[in-house]
């Protein structure tokens, strides 16, 4: 028997090293290109997310709107709805706001009283002292403030950036999972088309499940600081609610700028938002998001912890926020896997 000369020893030698090095290459190109991946894939969960809203205006009709169109309303019905929630909510913010920023080194000067009396600290700082002393990049104020104007202005650019490129991958959904569908065998096709439709569903009910927490944290958070008297209850509720959408640490941040001006009304104030904070924390941690999450999205309450685990421990707070839609699509996939499975 002949051997050919790609059978050779030394040939495959050469085939393997190939490998090894492409492997290398392409391991090393996608890490240095990971931040824009991620980018990618945030808004590919959007765009997914975002799918059933968009084919259920672009339904057939009678005067059928072309799907950019149908994207675009989505987009208008957003915006208009957190215009709307702005110009209710903004005004009285921006005066509660203000008037906490005034009343700001009063506050401090009653806390560190407080603190100094119990012999929590040895003596007073200013508020010029706080903020150099503050946990930030920037070696001064100018710093401080160049690198915060830098992460807001990052932070829309990304913003943006995510938006634009959910828009086109809306646009091309169809094309891109037709694509998808026929890298599978004709006979798995329709199989792969529906679980395709399945996690888009699930992601979609996923960001209704992140809106719903974040309602009722809010709305809760606002109703038990009103009641305890605590002044700026307005600002610290939206607060509140926008640390629900970071997961992990996202309430734990938010409910210190609360507890801090607590102290503003009395130390029995404060230890009664720090109790309700800690019982809040604990309902969200182990039956609202569960709950919630399991509702909506139809992964099971462990599964949403384990998830929320692990995407923290690799990602941080963005692993953690994409840990539930991540766990969504994965269930989809095993599920088709061991449906297939079954069926051999």
């Amino acid at each position: 028997m002949t051997t050919r000369p790609r059978d050779t020893p030394r040939a495959l030698i050469r085939y393997a090293l190939a490998a090894a090095a492409f492997t290398v290459a392409l391991a090393w190109t996608l890490y240095v290109v990971r931040s824009t991946l991620l980018l990618i894939y945030v808004a590919a969960l959007i765009a997914v997310g975002l799918s059933p809203l968009v084919n259920a205006i672009e339904r057939p009709r009678r005067i059928r709107p072309p799907r950019w169109a149908a994207i675009l309303t989505v987009y208008l019905v957003f915006l208009t709805i957190v215009i709307t929630i702005g110009i209710l909510i903004v005004p009285p913010v921006v005066s509660q706001a203000s008037d906490l920023w005034t009343a700001a080194p009063d506050l401090l000067h009653r806390a560190q009283q407080w603190l100094i009396q119990r012999g929590l600290l040895s003596r007073e700082i200013t508020m010029l002292e706080a903020v150099q002393r503050a946990p930030v990049g920037g070696s001064d104020a100018v710093g401080t403030v160049l690198a915060a104007v830098s992460g807001f202005v990052g932070g829309l650019f990304g913003l943006l950036t995510i938006l634009i490129v959910a828009f086109y991958l809306l646009v091309d959904s169809a094309g891109i999972v037709r694509t998808m569908v026929r890298l599978f065998p004709r006979a798995d096709r329709a199989r792969v088309d529906h679980a395709f439709h399945r996690a888009a569903e699930k992601v979609s009910a996923w960001l209704a499940g992140q809106l719903l927490l974040a309602a009722i944290i809010g709305t809760t958070s606002a109703i038990a600081l009103g009641l305890m008297g605590v002044p700026y209850f307005y600002v610290l509720a939206i607060i509140s609610g926008v640390g629900e959408m970071i997961p992990v640490v996202g309430p734990v941040l938010a409910a210190i700028p609360a507890i801090a001006v607590a102290f503003s009304v009395s130390p029995a104030t404060a230890l009664g938002v720090t109790v309700f904070f800690v019982v809040q924390q604990q309902l969200e941690n182990h039956v609202l998001v569960p709950k919630v999450m399991s509702r909506q999205v139809g992964v099971s309450p462990v599964v949403v912890i384990i998830a929320l685990l692990i995407g923290g421990s690799l990602l941080g707070i963005v692993g953690a926020i994409l840990a539930v839609p991540t766990a969504a699509i994965l269930q989809v996939l095993l599920q088709e896997l061991f449906a297939e499975a079954s069926a051999d």
